[in-house]
């Protein structure tokens, strides 16, 4: 097995577990190879030798390697998620960040982890993806998301009418700041923040999360991942955004469609033994913890 390694370089946290790591691995001979900007990093610092660095570098690093290990905290994980596309290599994401649902393996950690890659003892969980298209500019855009989209005012001004359908027929007209369509991994992700139910993994459906609507009635609504949602935006006198997994795109038109599927592809996560999503839950979130007080 050949273990791929990235990571946020804007995190200072990362450099030494990851130089401490390749010592490991080159010590214990396993094969493994580095992101561009790892490799770069590592030289830059004299962390590892430089002509190590560019012996295991790897331009693509999705097609050279078995797994992928990304170091830093979801948002990272997302971003290699991205790299990665629709050729299924394997994540393990390694925290070094905050809360951490995707990336729940802490780094002091990561050398048990890959005794389990090595070993062939861990599971790979794939993960829904949600598909949209649009126009922009006059040109047709596709893009997918790992965690959610969010339709979202352009300006601070006004709230924007969010008109939804699903298979052709009408659901809701969301008077909002916005709306979020998440898959279940990105149910403890923005939707949590405004309510939206925590959807297990596994689950096959969609979640529609209002931001700030205009009216009390209006809550989360869970849908078929089969589902065809179609929303049309108008923004009044402004433009919207559309995030892909935080990656924002400006609508330029103030009215604009949007249509969202399941994606033809999945993103395959890593789990390792002993690896539970209720125990991520009751970690993060610190659920059942007592509050003692004297």
């Amino acid at each position: 097995m050949r273990i791929g390694i990235t990571g946020n370089t804007s995190k200072d946290e990362l450099w030494d577990p990851v130089a401490s790591l390749i010592d490991w691995l080159e010590t214990d001979a396993v094969a493994y190879c580095l992101h561009q900007d790892i490799a770069d990093g590592l030289a830059a610092r004299d962390l590892v030798d430089a002509s190590l660095c560019q012996q295991h570098t790897e331009p693509d690093l999705a097609d050279a390697s078995d797994v992928i290990l990304s170091f830093g905290g979801d948002g990272t994980l997302l971003n290699s998620a991205h790299e990665v596309g629709a050729r299924g290599t394997p994540l393990l994401g390694i925290n070094i960040g905050r809360l951490g649902f995707l990336a729940d393996v802490e780094v002091g950690q990561v050398r048990e982890a890959i005794r389990h890659l090595d070993q062939g003892t861990y599971s790979i969980e794939p993960r829904l993806v949600l598909t949209t298209e649009f126009d922009v500019d006059g040109t047709r855009r596709h893009v997918w998301a790992l965690n959610e989209f969010v339709i979202a005012r352009g300006g601070p001004v006004s709230l924007i009418n969010i008109d939804v359908t699903v298979d052709g027929t009408p659901l809701n007209t969301y008077w909002a700041d916005g709306l979020i369509m998440a898959t279940p991994t990105g149910s403890t992700a923005y939707s949590l923040a405004v309510n939206g139910p925590i959807v297990m993994p596994g689950s096959d459906v969609v979640i529609l999360s209002p931001l700030a609507p205009h009216s009390l009635t209006v809550r989360p609504f869970v849908l078929s991942a089969d589902a065809v949602i179609e929303a049309r935006v108008d923004g009044k006198d402004q433009p919207c955004v559309l995030a892909a997994d935080g990656k924002s795109i400006l609508l330029n038109d103030v009215q604009s469609s949007l249509t969202m599927r399941r994606a033809e592809h999945r993103v395959n996560l890593v789990k390792l033994p002993g690896q539970h999503y209720f125990q991520t839950l009751r970690s993060k979130l610190m659920w059942g913890v007592r509050n003692h007080r004297r």
